[in-house]
């Protein structure tokens, strides 16, 4: 943690116009942090609250495709206009929306992505927004860090599953935004359990929950959310602000209001 970090130093002040900033991160991939992300700023949105997606995770972009935002973002004084969704108009700043090819992998050395992230939020027209949500990208090595040390981040979410494995990793992430001074809001835990279309009842499809070890560490546990067909269906399709589950959704939505 002590470490020379590469990009230049940004003022961690406040941006005029965003109320809030909150981060969501797991330290690991594979739990579905992006349609978290997604679902929290699509539960937001509904609710009245304007809201903008900073999709920071530079290498494995997912926000636009689950949200179907295409276009290249408009340039205006100097500045970048975000794309919104097509819907309820959440904004969204992505390096995939950069580039001409989606599927162009970005095979960048940790300097020049950290200093990507920096222009996304400096260079961005977010205008007036409630809610900043940053999307992170996996570990706790240079982007997140970045983030974390540059951002004025009001919290950081962790999103987890419930094996073992994840948690342990979890609890990584959270520690390095504790070592940063990030407040940690707590986890949800993601695949949770999936509901039997016939007998309707849960079945634990990745084992018992390992919530425990993450409420050992202080960590709660602020949702569990199903494994749910549809969130897969909706963010291949691009639609994913269809999404209707309204207990999900009312979940996601407590965590964000409720701090």
């Amino acid at each position: 943690m002590n470490e020379d970090h590469d990009s230049a130093p940004i003022d961690k002040a406040k941006k005029e116009g965003v109320n809030h900033v909150l981060a969501i991160g797991s330290g690991k991939g594979g739990v579905g942090k992006s349609s978290v992300t997604a679902l929290l700023a699509v539960a937001l949105q509904r609710q009245g609250f304007k809201v903008g997606i900073l999709d920071a995770d530079i290498t494995g972009p997912s926000i636009p495709k689950l949200l179907g935002v295409d276009g290249m973002p408009k340039a205006a004084c100097s500045r970048l206009i975000p794309p919104v969704s097509p819907n309820l108009g959440i904004r969204v700043m992505s390096v995939n929306l950069l580039l001409d090819d989606p599927y162009k992998p970005v095979i960048w050395r940790g300097p020049l992505i950290a200093n990507v992230i920096k222009q996304f939020w400096e260079d961005v027209m977010w205008d007036e927004i409630n809610f900043l949500l940053v999307d992170l990208p996996p570990g706790t090595s240079d982007a997140p860090l970045t983030i974390m040390q540059l951002l004025p981040l009001d919290g950081f979410l962790a999103v987890t599953s419930p094996q073992s494995l994840s948690a342990m990793v979890v609890i990584k992430a959270v520690n390095m935004a504790n070592m940063l001074s990030i407040p940690v809001l707590g986890a949800v835990e993601n695949m949770s359990y999936a509901i039997c279309p016939y007998c309707h009842q849960e079945w634990e499809l990745f084992g018992s929950s390992h919530s425990e070890e993450l409420e050992e560490h202080n960590i709660p546990i602020l949702a569990k959310l199903p494994i749910d067909p549809s969130i897969a269906k909706l963010g291949d399709e691009g639609k994913l602000e269809a999404y209707d589950n309204a207990e999900v959704m009312q979940s996601l939505l407590a965590i964000a209001t409720s701090k």
